[in-house]
């Protein structure tokens, strides 16, 4: 699978939840506990755009860390699973793993969005800031992929929780 694939649709289902409302914050762990879905449009330079689908299924473990397997569906391609462990390291900080990424995904709070930063195959960069929507069930995906700086795909999708 095209690695700038992998990318874009990754981080779509971690965090996608109201930091703070006018009666008090949602747990953006505790969002993707159970199921959730993200419906999004990717598009890499010099390619058409094409339509990606991703239904997630967490578990809150023991020490409070995030255990999400996701089912991704790209137009075009075959299905496949993304499995990502998150850990909360202090306030508005988390760190990850994620099977498609190189090394750690930091994930940061930055206002009400998270923002989310990790490297994948072929020296690709991939920064998205989640944003949530006023229902509390859903969150904005904007996403973007860089290669010695230059951005070479974009995603943006919403993120839903069933």
């Amino acid at each position: 699978m095209h690695p700038i694939r992998l990318a874009l649709a990754a981080p779509a289902l971690i965090f996608a939840t109201p930091v703070c409302s006018a009666e008090q914050p949602i747990d953006p762990l505790r969002f993707f506990a159970g199921r959730t879905e993200v419906d999004g449009v990717v598009k890499i330079i010099f390619h058409s755009s094409y339509k990606t689908h991703s239904s997630g299924e967490g578990v809150i473990q023991p020490d409070g860390s995030l255990n999400l397997v996701q089912h991704v569906d790209d137009e075009g391609k075959a299905p496949h699973d993304r499995r990502w462990l998150v850990r909360r390291a202090g306030a508005g900080r988390f760190n990850a793993a994620m099977s498609e990424a190189i090394g750690p995904v930091t994930i940061q709070r930055v206002g009400d969005s998270y923002r989310f930063r990790y490297l994948i195959k072929d020296n690709l960069h991939v920064e998205q800031l989640l944003t949530p929507i006023g229902d509390g069930r859903t969150a904005r995906n904007v996403g973007k992929v860089r290669r010695m700086g230059i951005v070479v795909a974009t995603t943006t999708g919403l993120i839903r929780k069933v």
